[in-house]
């Protein structure tokens, strides 16, 4: 069997290989069997790390860099997008508020705040720009998004009239939110916000649970941050009738995502889907064989509103068939269940972790493993869906 034209659609390999880099390493393993094969490739994210590569790639856009503040305030560089027409701002948390900015002994989601990502935002509306689509994946906080809000000039007071900074220990002490000094130009902003979790604001299921021990929480920070959630939902559902608790994905990034859509009216979507729409998967996927996605690990977690689910549905519904492949694999029984044709790992079982990660021999094991994979379908035809 021959292949004519095959999707490339793959997230990063987290701490080893780029998305286009993975993309090569399969293009290589491709070419190996099928010289004259067709082959698009499309970076992808899911609102996290690599979104804002990904988006400023696909629109041929360009970076600004600015002055602003990593998650424990202290100065730092980073960057944003502009979209390629010049119409949109392209933000990133990971820039400013990311996990990847701290030492693993300096994650503490009482004391980082979103403050950064605000300020990103804020550089982009004094550029000009009013459009922004915004990446919350892979926060160091849990603040809410009360820093970036501050940032924007938003105003945070206790019951003493002090002023609190914007982080995770002071949710609960907050008793009222100023309106007064915020940007007015925010009135004519539009945010549209990628977010990679369904989770709820608060409660067991909510954003302090869930994923503030990964960064940094104690079981007694996780309830007094969960706490400070909850009395920050009542206040908002109170002054502002927004109710947190009530929407999917307002955990998102410790709470940005709800309160994002609180006080910013940001549509909350798939990270995953709106890359989609952006790099116009759907359409290359028509007329293809075949779809490749991936990441650096697989597994249960991949298949909740994440890469892989949002690249397997467009398979579906354009009768591609999509296989994936990762460094690590660990959900054997799951493929099929999703409609996905095969999930294969890449990282020989003898192989150390630490060499797996070097980037030229992750790439060599993905453009093996494609390679093999090739093989058996010229053999044996395309993989069935299930």
């Amino acid at each position: 069997m021959e292949l004519h034209k095959i999707i490339l659609a793959l997230d990063s390999f987290k701490g080893s290989l780029t998305s286009l880099q993975a993309a090569d390493a399969c293009e290589q393993g491709i070419r190996n069997v099928f010289p004259t094969c067709e082959i698009v490739k499309l970076p992808i994210a899911d609102g996290g790390e690599g979104t804002l590569d990904a988006l400023v790639s696909a629109t041929s856009g360009r970076y600004n860099t600015c002055r602003v503040h990593d998650p424990l305030m202290r100065p730092i560089q980073a960057k944003y997008g502009i979209s390629g027409d010049g119409k949109t701002a392209f933000v990133e948390l990971v820039q400013a508020s990311g996990l990847t900015l701290l030492l693993p002994n300096e994650r503490n989601p009482m004391k980082t705040t979103t403050y950064g990502t605000g300020e990103l935002i804020r550089s982009a509306i004094v550029q000009g720009h009013r459009n922004f689509l915004v990446g919350i994946g892979g926060s160091a906080t849990n603040d809410a998004g009360t820093g970036l809000l501050q940032a924007l000039g938003f105003r945070f007071f206790d019951t003493n009239g002090n002023m609190l900074h914007g982080c995770g220990e002071n949710l609960h002490k907050i008793a009222k939110i100023d309106t007064q000094t915020v940007m007015l130009e925010l009135q004519e902003c539009c945010f549209r916000v990628a977010c990679d979790v369904t989770n709820p604001f608060a409660g067991t299921m909510g954003a302090a649970f869930v994923y503030a021990p990964q960064k940094g929480a104690t079981p007694a920070m996780i309830y007094q941050l969960d706490n400070g959630l909850q009395h920050f939902a009542s206040l908002v559902k109170q002054t502002c009738k927004f109710d947190l608790n009530a929407m999917q994905g307002a955990g998102a990034a410790g709470g940005v995502g709800g309160t994002m859509a609180a006080f910013l009216h940001a549509d909350l979507a798939s990270g995953i889907r709106l890359l989609a729409d952006v790099l116009h998967i759907a359409g290359h996927a028509q007329n293809a064989d075949l779809i490749i996605t991936g990441e650096g690990k697989i597994d249960r977690q991949s298949f909740m509103g994440k890469t892989l689910q949002g690249i397997t549905e467009i398979g579906r519904t354009a009768n591609v068939p999509v296989i994936a492949i990762a460094g690590q694999t660990n959900c054997p029984d799951e493929p099929h269940k999703h409609g996905i044709a095969g999930i294969y790992a890449t990282t020989p079982p003898d192989m150390p972790i630490g060499q797996a990660l070097q980037s030229d021999v992750a790439m060599r094991n993905i453009a093996d493993t494609v390679r093999q994979i090739m093989e058996r379908i010229r053999v044996n035809g395309l993989p069935a869906t299930g």
